[in-house]
């Protein structure tokens, strides 16, 4: 526990001040690096340093594992009321603590404050659900082959549970994998992203005080050990679930590694959503929705539209209405209150969505607003943009771009768009609009994604399962099937 105060966050103002501890989270304790290593924590906004944090290494991640032994035990002998009494107590303080958790979010991830407060909610949900109706664990009885004999499934902790996630949700992300893991009796040691681990650990602090058992959750910050650390997660012995959100690249290497122990694996990882607008769309709800989903966090999420397909007939219409809705965002630093659209994680990734630009308008692409970093508010930040006429051997409709960039691409017939918003190796979400009943079934149906979402751009939500297929991952999250990623199936023979 921590005995005094820590240092004021800088730039930020916190009502409650030991949600920004400073120190990584092993054990129930606050520790530091043993070898002395540290690592900054940068605001995207101003480019400058809000935290110092300790750099653990391989042999620390280790003393956490030695810890979750222990903590397996005690949560697997607790009830599944016990353990989804934690978690309703953890939804209640993280609730209370929504402002302070917002302004950590803003600071460490660049979201603008109204984004962080929404997913400081949505974090708290998976809380709820999970200490609710999604935390239900069930047994059957199955009627045997053979007459004299009765057959019993019970399910049973996975066990301990390594777990790498991304900095786009660093709160969301900390809670719909560990709070599936909780409710089934699963302690976890978890790795955040060096960009934003502060949230983690705010969330670690108040697990603690809804009374999560000593070792149950462990926060392992690191940066230089980092592939250490993930070799830790990936091979150690005693860990025997993995689940890891990010990069496809990064993914396949993570889940190459955990077949030295065949643990078991969930992969959330790349997307690259087609978005596709038919001629008997509503118009106007298509161009809410495509601002909704693509403009989040300046496009930075893995389920955000990434191609924008526009059927001939509306095309015109549908472009003059996003450029008029997208010349109204207001970019600036996320604390701002009138700031709508804030910075890109690193100037790397403004480096991508400039060279994603360049390459869309070589090809004939149009820029309809925007197209350019915007530098005179700070390095990471890029001008929200339009493309139009984009071609389809652009970059930018190939890859996913993981920034403010909208391409339009033209279509004629339904047959085309499908082939079209199929031809990519990964399929996590996919988007479309219109009037049309037979045609929703059959579109919805085509689509090679894991969540179809039809005249709505929002699809997240914590009853639904989130997941992709094809080399956009593997398993579910949250809905009654997040938490069977933690569980085992026993069989009982009588």
């Amino acid at each position: 526990m921590i005995n005094q105060a820590p240092p004021s966050p800088r730039n930020m103002k916190l009502t409650d001040q030991f949600l920004f501890p400073l120190k990584a989270f092993v054990n129930g304790e606050w520790v530091t690096s043993t070898t002395g290593v540290t690592f900054e924590v940068i605001n995207p906004a101003t480019s400058k340093s809000i935290a110092v944090l300790p750099d653990l290494n391989a042999s620390q991640c280790n003393n956490a594992i030695e810890g979750a032994v222990t903590a397996a035990e005690e949560l697997k002998a607790m009830t599944s009321t016990e353990r989804r009494l934690i978690l309703r107590r953890w939804y209640d303080l993280t609730i209370a603590a929504r402002d302070d958790l917002a302004a950590i979010i803003t600071a460490e991830n660049g979201k603008p404050l109204a984004e962080a407060q929404g997913e400081v909610t949505y974090a708290a949900d998976f809380l709820d659900w999970f200490s609710g109706p999604g935390g239900r664990i069930d047994s059957q009885v199955i009627q045997a082959s053979k007459r004299e004999n009765r057959v019993i499934t019970i399910k049973q902790p996975v066990g301990i549970c390594g777990i790498i996630t991304p900095w786009n949700f660093p709160a969301a992300m900390i809670t719909r994998k560990v709070a599936a893991a909780i409710a089934a009796g699963c302690p976890c040691i978890v790795k955040p992203a060096a960009e934003t681990p502060l949230t983690a650990l705010a969330l670690a602090e108040l697990g603690r005080r809804a009374g999560l058992p000593t070792g149950s959750l462990s926060i392992v910050t690191s940066k230089k050990y980092t592939v250490e650390i993930g070799r830790v997660l990936t091979q150690h012995p005693q860990i025997r679930k993995f689940s890891f959100t990010g990069s496809t690249a990064v993914g396949k290497l993570l889940a190459a590694q955990c077949t030295s122990t065949m643990k078991r694996v969930s992969l959330e990882l790349g997307g690259n959503a087609p978005f596709i607008v038919f001629d008997d769309a509503d118009v106007e709800n298509a161009v809410d929705a495509v601002m909704a989903s693509k403009f989040r966090l300046s496009g930075q999420t893995c389920v955000c539209a990434n191609r924008v397909y526009v059927q001939d007939g509306v095309y015109e219409e549908f472009a003059a209405a996003v450029v008029r809705r997208v010349g109204k965002f207001k970019l600036g630093p996320g604390s701002d209150s009138e700031t709508t659209i804030g910075p890109l994680i690193t100037p790397q990734a403004v480096v991508k969505v400039q060279n994603h630009v360049a390459d869309a308008v070589a090809s004939g692409g149009k820029i309809l607003i925007g197209g350019m970093p915007a530098l005179d508010i700070g390095e990471c930040f890029f001008q929200p943009t339009v493309l139009g006429d984009v071609s389809l051997q652009t970059l930018c409709a190939r890859e996913e771009t993981f920034g403010p960039l909208l391409p339009m691409i033209k279509f004629q017939t339904e047959d085309e768009v499908v082939r079209m918003a199929n031809s990519v190796e990964v399929g996590l979400a996919g988007y479309f609009f219109t009037e049309n009943s037979s045609r929703a079934w059959r579109v919805a149906e085509a689509l090679e994604v894991g969540m179809v979402g039809v005249n709505t751009g929002i699809i997240s939500d914590v009853a639904s399962p989130f997941g992709g297929i094809k080399e956009s991952g593997q398993g579910r999250e949250g809905s009654f099937l997040g938490i069977d990623e933690y569980l085992e199936v026993k069989s009982i023979t009588f």
